[in-house]
């Protein structure tokens, strides 16, 4: 069995994750007129307080950090959603439905914007919990690996990332006790059939 192409790729740096993830939409309120800007990659706005508008993450922590806007927290960086997130990830094995990138997103956005999430501080504190449990259920999981399955439902891109070269060396391992075995089996099948044919 192959591994999926996505465990396959080479490992990416936390910083070119976090690169990636800046281009996850984020809704922002403006707090000045502004027009159109355009960019290389998009045109955005105009921007008319008190109207909401949905821009990249790179943009929005660019205009957070020049006091041109406030940032509306995603509806799953709350508290209450926070809090049955872990109750989950604790009481059930499959990981929670947590976004592909819910590592770097809330990183970015309690790092620039935590006056703007509500309970920021205990946000900070559900998440580092969230995240060593999946951890430990990850660890766990490389335990029990073999090659005819892998079950990798709701990790994040960043938590892929950490654990492809373990998965890789695992799965290869695997393989290869897994091909000496066949080939052991193969071989004494082969002098049994030899033995029996000497005999008549």
């Amino acid at each position: 069995m192959a591994l999926p192409k996505f465990i396959q790729q080479n490992v990416f740096t936390p910083a070119e994750i976090e690169f990636i993830s800046e281009y996850e939409q984020i809704t922002i309120l403006p707090l000045q007129r502004m027009e159109t800007l355009t960019l290389l990659e998009g045109t955005y706005g105009p921007f008319r307080p008190p109207i909401t508008i949905k821009v990249p993450l790179w943009l929005a922590v660019t205009l957070k950090n020049k006091h041109k806007c406030s940032i509306q927290p995603p509806k799953w960086l709350n508290i209450e959603t926070l809090k049955k997130k872990k109750q989950s990830e604790e009481e059930k094995e499959e990981y929670s439905d947590l976004p592909f990138h819910y590592l770097e997103i809330s990183t970015i956005l309690l790092d620039c914007a935590s006056d703007d999430i509500p309970y920021s501080d205990e946000i900070k504190i559900l998440l580092k919990d969230i995240r060593e449990i999946r951890k430990r259920k990850t660890k766990n999981g490389l335990k029990l690996l073999n090659s005819g399955s892998i079950q990798m439902d709701n990790l994040s891109l960043m938590e892929i990332n950490e654990i492809r070269p373990f998965f890789l060396k695992a799965f290869n391992d695997i393989r290869k006790i897994e091909d000496v075995a066949s080939n052991k089996s193969e071989s004494q099948e082969e002098e049994s059939q030899y033995s029996m044919s000497r005999r008549y």
